[in-house]
């Protein structure tokens, strides 16, 4: 990795690991923070998607509400990059919460992100996420069974 890829990661995962961990345990408002609130921004989510900053504020605060209890919580970063005002990160996210109230449980998904630089800060601006093994698509039909009532 080059030097702008480490200075953007070095600016950035703190944030936003701490930003998964408080929505999984119930608070969104980190998550909104770290991400970009003008156009073009989408989310292609495990268990929903979402195109413009009111539609993704509607779906973290629906989420928010489905989440509680993270016991554990880590971003394995397998690549990212840097370049301008651009940036991705690819990884798996280890996560164990409690989904709808029940017994906290680990899943892990396969995550992109990309970012890009607002007002010299790096705002996420597109997440795809999916289920990374069978174990996980079982999680992921319990949120969306919470995120469809």
């Amino acid at each position: 990795m080059g030097t702008g890829t480490e200075d953007f990661l070095a600016a950035t995962m703190a944030r936003l690991n701490a930003a998964e961990i408080a929505l999984h345990n119930g608070d969104a408002d980190p998550r909104f923070a770290t991400w970009s609130h003008n156009d073009p921004v989408t989310v292609f989510g495990a268990a929903a998607s979402a195109i413009g900053w009111a539609e993704i504020r509607k779906l973290f605060e629906r989420l928010e509400t489905s989440f509680s209890n993270c016991t554990s919580f880590e971003n394995e970063v397998i690549a990212a990059g840097a370049s301008g005002d651009l940036a991705y990160i690819v990884a798996f996210e280890h996560t164990t919460a409690s989904i709808g109230g029940a017994a906290p449980e680990a899943y892990v998904l396969r995550a992109t992100t990309v970012f890009r630089r607002e007002d010299g800060e790096w705002k996420v601006a597109h997440r795809h996420a999916d289920p990374a093994s069978s174990d996980t698509a079982d999680a992921r039909a319990k949120l969306l069974g919470l995120m469809t009532v």
